[in-house]
């Protein structure tokens, strides 16, 4: 969602970062360009001129001006004041009281509100283990109630049955009295949408908001919309008590200027992001994280998190004593596949590092996405048991039979398995130089790494052409600039980069 955003305030803050000595001048040209990229972006003119005025009120001052890294500085200044605009703090539910807690899904048709109801009953359900029912009062649209139905299933939360006939304030008590009966923690009600805002449905909802008396209403806004979105919250906030916003489809070509206005122009904190169109693609917005990411410095927070959902704890450490025995083979890269798909392939890891924008455009040149890593795994599944543990058995004959049996060329077959052979010589090397902080090391001198990683370093935030020549030939051809990666992840319990994760999930 804040991609492009991200490209231009980086190119921005490069020029800065370059000076050792920054005037007033330098910093308001700077500031410019940062206007233009917000406007550019669709954030609201009134909160591009909010915006401008509190970074250059903190900005413009002998402190950084004369500061040992003034342009670190002015970065420093416009992440705090970008925190500021998406919310201050991490948005939780106020769900925690005397049961049923009522959350209310309100917006307009095609918002996303009914895949929404269903993501946000599978978090509550899976994250918080609270026991959820849905009801649809949407009336009007005739697959509505059948959508919510099949979500449910899919979440594995109960369903209000439906009855023919009735009004959106007569399932509502309905809903109310059943969930109170079958002690539910969280009813969620998805409301009726239309086209354009309309009296008619503005006086429903209202009536609906009145009977649930709603522990959280959250208003349910298409990103991709830009600042229509914004004007369908002002016009919901006006008229009924709407406490937080849920912004779906950011995984798309949005251009993130809705996420950045929406708080400042109706004060409702934006509470949840879908990411993708899968039910759990929905997760809790953290506004320090978006300005992080929005800064190209990275989410490592949310990325520690995920790895701690998706790996276990066990398959680390197993891991860890394969790679400090030096042993590596196919099976052990179909499990770091596995591994990183679940964490939601290279896009979703990538956008959580410090200092990747460029790491990205130069795997894209390389072709190398979810897409190859796919090809990998077809390939790899191809091949038999004894095959897998010793690739050495892989006369042409064998490959030609791969390459058929997964659909690819006997060049992809060749290109995987020099890559496993170097990985593998890579981790008895490793296991020589002292297990994991040998292979720290040995990726640091690859790759180096900054003081300030992605806090505008400039070319030093990721390999300079010749590094990633080198660790690319080393690792067999089309790889990922992976030196800084590693020496960022550290101990995070990444797939092959060591560590465990600080709980046991699945």
């Amino acid at each position: 969602m804040f991609e492009n955003l991200t490209d231009k305030l980086g190119n921005v803050f490069k020029g800065l970062t370059k000076r050792g000595a920054l005037s007033e001048s330098d910093v308001e040209n700077a500031l410019k360009e940062v206007r233009t990229a917000l406007l550019e972006a669709d954030v609201a003119l009134s909160v591009v001129r909010e915006f401008i005025e509190k970074v250059k009120a903190r900005a413009v001052g002998e402190e950084v001006l004369r500061s040992v890294t003034p342009g670190q500085q002015v970065i420093k200044i416009v992440n705090d004041v970008l925190t500021e605009v998406l919310g201050s703090t991490e948005s939780e539910l106020l769900i925690d009281h005397a049961p049923p807690a009522v959350i209310l899904l309100v917006g307009l048709q095609g918002s996303g509100k009914t895949t929404t109801a269903g993501k946000l009953a599978f978090h509550l359900k899976s994250k918080k283990r609270k026991k959820v029912m849905l009801a649809s009062l949407d009336i009007y649209r005739p697959a509505a109630r059948e959508q919510l139905r099949i979500l449910g299933e899919q979440a594995e939360v109960l369903v209000l049955p439906e009855i023919d006939g009735e009004s959106p304030e007569k399932i509502t008590k309905r809903a109310m009295a059943a969930s109170k009966v079958q002690a539910i923690d969280v009813l969620i009600l998805d409301t009726a949408g239309r086209t354009t805002l309309d009296t008619a449905m503005m006086s429903e909802a209202k009536e609906v908001f009145k009977l649930s008396n709603p522990s959280e209403t959250l208003l349910v806004a298409d990103a991709m919309t830009g600042q229509d979105a914004v004007q369908t919250a002002k016009a919901f906030s006006e008229l009924i008590k709407v406490s937080g916003v849920v912004l779906t489809r950011s995984d798309g070509d949005a251009r993130g200027g809705a996420a950045l206005s929406m708080r400042s122009v109706t004060g409702c904190p934006i509470k949840f992001v879908g990411i993708s169109e899968k039910i759990d693609g929905l997760e809790p917005f953290y506004p320090d994280r978006a300005a992080g990411r929005i800064l190209d410095m990275g989410d490592v927070v949310s990325l520690v998190e995920k790895a701690a959902e998706t790996i276990a704890e066990e398959d680390a450490a197993q891991m860890m004593k394969r790679m400090s025995q030096g042993s590596f083979d196919m099976n052990d890269m179909l499990k770091q596949i596995g591994q990183l798909k679940k964490m939601g392939g290279l896009g979703g890891i990538m956008s959580m590092l410090p200092g990747i924008g460029k790491l990205q455009k130069q795997m894209a040149a390389n072709n190398f996405n979810d897409k190859a890593i796919s090809k990998q795994e077809a390939i790899i599944h191809s091949m038999t048991q004894k095959e897998r543990v010793n690739v050495s058995l892989l006369n042409a004959s064998r490959r030609k039979r791969i390459a058929s049996g997964s659909g690819t060329a006997v060049s992809d077959v060749n290109r995987l398995v020099k890559q496993q052979q170097d990985m593998a010589r890579m981790m008895k090397k490793m296991g020589k130089m002292g297990g994991l902080g040998g292979f720290k090391n040995m990726m640091s001198s690859l790759g180096g790494s900054s003081p300030n990683p992605g806090l505008g370093d400039g070319e030093n935030s990721v390999m300079d052409a010749n590094k990633m020549a080198e660790l690319q030939k080393m690792m067999g051809g089309n790889m990922p600039n992976l030196g800084n990666m590693a020496n960022r992840f550290g101990g995070m319990g990444l797939p092959g980069l060591g560590g465990k994760p600080s709980k046991k999930r699945r």
